[in-house]
């Protein structure tokens, strides 16, 4: 009986305004926000080419039996205006044809395999499809540095708020877009949205986990959610596709970024300006600092491998391997789920195993794993080296973006605002440079030597990171550190070990589990 009376008296709403300060709630709400961005980033993967490909099928069959119509001899053919989707179709004198009967669907080119060549029709899709996945990661890149600025100004609840609303839009105009113009713009929106979720978020929960170790924590569950939305994406998105239509996992990821959003209006409280008590330090010094351009360089070359083969895969598959729908997306599970693991359990071995020695390996495996992939002869062939790939990045992204905060704290201000906006710009390179020059690439030499070509450009970077290893400390911040009557609770800064000074007189928030 008294578990009813309990059940009775929560109420959902007061629990969030009491949880309101909690570290956790704040921990959530970042990670579903990168879950919905990268399932909106993913989801698209199968779907596009296909969806664009059939869309061009459709356009020279209407064209070919519009020209078909007009040369027949009188009586022969006569043309008919499909209500159903606005297409010219021709039928025989004998022919009858229902108003309310569908069109037939687009086929695609046959041959004796069943698969489509390598046509001028098909190598031009690598083209479009690159430059419509790198159109959101350009925007991005374009706005970042304005999103790092505004968030020490009005305090990352705002831009987190306004990211979701963005991304709403974005989602909805996917859902109904028919055309590539349309697409395009939803795509660009997205990167909008994007960059608010992304710099709010990480540079919240750097500013909410003071310690560097629960800081690497967080980031790396936070990283989780990004993870899951690389990792369900794909697959979600083809066989939705395959058994549904294009239409249907726009709405549900809508449905998504609203749970999202009214979770962010009770607990957050985003109308409300928070900005930063003290003045950070601006974008352009810390673009200057060598150690931040080699961690944000790690991050860039690590995602421009799997930014590459997102717009090219799939196509190098249909025209290879001859394969369905539902398989476009599927080939990029074991990606997903091996980058699962790797943030989860990097993000709390990279501090300890040192960070520059996990980035350091994450690349190499990265350029190894790519050059595999064009070796694969079906799509089991690709399941090991893309496992590979996906964990390798998961190491690279759960030990570089807490890297980031850590290099702040140590030779900056410990603001975090501007140098996530740097991170998200560094992940945003990869992921526009990635599908346009991959798509191009993909076109001009081939696939199997555009994969060649990056995995030896990431075996080449990697050495980057030892640099990485002891970063030296500004003058004054060591002296603040080893200042023994300072009462707060301080954290050596040393890749290799750690130690406390003091006790720790931060009550404000509850402790990390």
């Amino acid at each position: 009986m008294w578990r009813l009376d309990a059940v009775r008296q929560f109420n959902l709403l007061s629990w969030l305004r009491e949880e309101r300060r909690s570290r956790k709630l704040s921990l959530f709400i970042v990670f579903v926000a990168l879950l919905l961005d990268n399932m909106l980033l993913t989801v698209v993967v199968p779907i596009i080419p296909s969806f664009l490909y059939g869309l061009d099928e459709s356009a020279e069959m209407a064209l070919k039996n519009h020209t078909l119509t007009q040369q027949a001899p009188a009586g022969a053919f006569h043309s008919i205006v499909s209500l159903y989707d606005n297409m010219v179709r021709t039928a025989g004198p004998n022919t009858t044809v229902s108003s309310t009967d569908p069109p037939p669907a687009p086929e695609l080119p046959q041959n004796s395999s069943e698969c489509p060549q390598s046509s001028s029709r098909l190598l031009n899709e690598n083209v479009k499809v690159g430059l419509l996945f790198a159109s959101k990661a350009t925007v991005q890149l374009l706005v970042n540095p304005f999103i790092g600025p505004l968030t020490n100004r009005v305090g990352y609840q705002l831009p987190l708020f306004a990211g979701f609303c963005i991304m709403f839009m974005s989602t909805i105009m996917f859902a109904f877009s028919s055309s590539y113009a349309l697409l395009f713009v939803a795509r660009s929106l997205q990167g909008v949205g994007s960059s608010c979720s992304s710099v709010a978020g990480m540079g919240m929960l750097a500013s909410v986990y003071t310690d560097d170790e629960e800081r690497s924590h967080a980031i790396g569950i936070a990283l989780g959610g990004l993870a899951m939305g690389v990792l369900i994406g794909p697959p979600f998105g083809s066989v939705m596709y395959e058994f549904v239509g294009k239409t249907a996992p726009f709405l549900i990821l809508a449905s998504l970024a609203l749970f999202d959003g009214a979770l962010q209006l009770f607990v957050l409280q985003p109308c409300k300006v928070a900005p930063e008590s003290q003045k950070g330090t601006s974008l352009l010094t810390l673009m200057k600092d060598p150690y931040i351009l080699i961690a944000a360089g790690a991050i860039c070359f690590g995602n421009m491998a799997i930014a590459m083969m997102e717009p090219t895969l799939p196509i190098w598959m249909m025209e290879t391997m001859c394969s369905k729908k539902w398989q476009l997306g599927v080939a990029f599970l074991p990606a997903s789920i091996s980058y699962l693991i790797g943030t989860y359990i990097f993000g709390i071995l990279a501090l300890k195993m040192g960070r520059w020695l996990c980035a350091l390996i994450g690349i190499t495996v990265v350029g190894i794993s790519v050059i595999c992939v064009s070796f694969a002869k079906n799509i089991y062939g690709l399941i090991l080296p893309n496992f590979g790939l996906g964990f390798a990045i998961g190491m690279v992204d759960s030990s570089m973006m807490p890297m980031m905060g850590y290099l702040v704290d140590l030779r900056h201000v410990s603001v975090y605002g501007s140098v996530y906006a740097i991170a998200d710009v560094a992940f945003c390179m990869g992921f526009a440079l990635g599908p346009s020059i991959g798509g191009l690439m993909s076109e001009s030499i081939g696939f199997p030597w555009m994969m060649t070509i990056i995995g030896i450009v990431d075996i080449l970077y990697a050495p980057l990171c030892i640099f990485l290893r002891n970063p030296p400390a500004q003058e004054e911040k060591i002296a603040i550190l080893m200042d023994t009557s300072c009462s707060m609770k301080t954290r050596s800064y040393s890749t290799q070990g750690t130690y406390y000074q003091g006790d720790n007189m931060d009550p404000e928030y509850e402790d990390y589990d």
